[in-house]
């Protein structure tokens, strides 16, 4: 068994927070592409995929029509400084700065085309499944785009835009008839003087701005047979995964015409298939180490120095389920759609169609907390199996310090809860202007600290299971309006979240 992390057994980014931390009050702060009273919502604007950088500073986003729009941080305090005139406003710059990160877009590009794979008669959508953020090398920043088949890796840099400026003449008012034959008649019979016009200088091209420019730097196509559902950066900033239902490449940044099979779980017999991979990522600082979901709810943890092929997992999470529990829903809805690593890669965060489980990968018998996202819409699941909700696929993220985590829902909402010993953190957020216009009691939660629960659910003490907004108890809520993709910036308190075309931010 291998580990991984500080020897700390608090959830908190491995910094060891204990005791209770006070909840957040969270406030809306931006949002771009908001959605019009009435107007129609068109398909290829629809969001896919979040991503902040390392830093903060950049966000990324990907929609159905394979393009990527990125957004840059506007609040730098650098920036506000060069523009403070006097001394005066220099020393009250610490009060003018805004306390939370506020953005500005950027630029967008095409990113993928839809395709045609003409030897098994299928279309290959242009929707982007995943956005990652590379390292930066000279200045530039990298990024790397996928969808179903094709993975690309795009270069951002700053181009000069050049114009042409100290012209002759003003530009000119659009001219009537009149006035423009009268021009011609005097053009035709124009002559230059033998001094010649000491007014007249020729235009000159300067270059006063620079704009973001992307440029296609790598295409690494034909690798998966199935479709790419995660793709995870190394450590190392040389190397990078892409995972589909039955195999996980290893790729070098460099090579695009070249992947290493690094796990393959394809039966010899295709009837003998009883589980896919549904996620996959890279250890944040150890480059030997990756986890991959499944859908049978299990999380498996990976050395690759172990083998060439990594038929055998180092670690392997599960959570057993008690066998008079079970029904036909439940492999359904112990699907893992997402799993992420804290920071400092102690704790990972799944999210399965019902819950929210924070596992420590010291510890693989049990999740260190979980929490029942979904629990409310337990009754309604065979509604939910023939409309095909039950196969969405929420994802989920930890925020910078690791102290809380968030996930997404219907009705366009996100749930935010903490997860140090002691904590009830359990905020239900509307992805509107008005966030906390929805009133929500706590969530069912139930933790496993030894010391805090000893064997009980914490749940029962808050108002039995899955307790949930008010709205959705009375069974009001909208399946067709699903909040799947969010992203937490890595240094504040800051969500990103896409609302069908719509991004949203919020800030505590």
């Amino acid at each position: 068994m291998i580990s991984v992390g500080s020897a700390n057994g608090a959830p908190g980014g491995g910094q060891g927070h204990s005791g209770e931390s006070a909840s957040l009050a969270w406030n809306f702060s931006q949002v771009f592409g908001e959605r019009m009273s009435g107007e129609e919502i068109q398909e290829v604007d629809i969001i896919s995929a979040i991503e902040f950088d390392k830093t903060g500073d950049h966000l990324a986003t990907g929609d159905r029509g394979g393009r990527v729009v990125l957004f840059d941080r506007s609040d730098d305090k650098e920036l506000v400084l060069l523009q403070l005139k006097n001394r005066k406003e220099l020393e009250k710059a610490d009060h003018s700065i805004p306390r939370h990160p506020e953005y500005r877009y950027s630029t967008e590009f095409q990113s993928h085309e839809p395709e045609f794979d003409y030897l098994k008669s299928l279309e290959i959508e242009e929707k982007i499944n995943k956005i990652r953020w590379c390292h930066t090398a000279n200045g530039a920043r990298f990024v790397l785009s996928t969808n179903d088949k094709t993975i690309k890796l795009w270069k951002i840099t700053e181009k000069k835009v050049k114009r042409v400026t100290k012209l002759n003449v003003e530009t000119p008012e659009p001219l009537g008839p009149k006035k423009a034959s009268l021009i011609h008649n005097v053009a035709q019979n124009f002559e230059i003087p033998p001094g010649g016009i000491p007014s007249l200088h020729l235009p000159k091209v300067s270059c006063t701005e620079t704009a973001p420019f992307a440029r296609c730097r790598r295409v690494y196509a034909n690798a998966h047979t199935y479709h790419i559902n995660s793709i995870s950066n190394n450590s190392d900033c040389e190397t990078y995964i892409s995972a589909d239902d039955l195999r996980i490449n290893l790729w070098n940044m460099e090579i695009s015409d070249l992947s290493f099979n690094i796990v393959d779980i394809k039966p010899a017999n295709m009837e003998d298939l009883t589980e896919v991979i549904t996620s996959a990522e890279f250890h944040p600082s150890h480059c030997n180490t990756l986890a991959y979901s499944s859908s049978k709810g299990t999380i498996r943890l990976i050395d690759m120095r172990q083998s060439a092929l990594c038929d055998r997992h180092a670690i392997l999470f599960e959570e057993q389920e008690a066998p008079a529990t079970r029904s036909f829903f439940t492999e359904i809805v112990a699907s893992i759609s997402d799993i992420k690593f804290s920071r400092s890669g102690r704790y990972i965060l799944s999210r399965d169609y019902m819950t929210l489980k924070l596992w420590d990968v010291n510890m693989n018998a049990s999740p260190v907390v979980s929490f029942k996202v979904h629990e409310y819409l337990r009754p309604k699941l065979c509604d939910l199996y023939e409309n095909d909700s039950l196969f969405d696929k929420f994802e989920c993220c930890l925020s910078g310090d690791g102290l809380r985590v968030a996930t997404g829902s219907y009705s366009n909402l996100f749930r935010v809860f903490g997860v140090t010993p002691g904590s009830d953190e359990a905020t239900t957020l509307e992805c509107t202007k008005t966030p906390n216009r929805r009133q929500a009691q706590t969530p069912s939660r139930f933790s496993r600290f030894p010391a805090l629960s000893r064997g009980r659910r914490r749940g029962e003490e808050n108002g039995g299971s899955g307790a949930a907004s008010g709205s959705e108890m009375n069974g009001s809520y909208d399946f067709s309006s699903k909040l799947l993709h969010l992203a937490w910036h890595p240094c504040a308190n800051l969500i990103a979240c896409a609302a069908s075309n719509s991004l949203y931010m919020y800030y505590a």
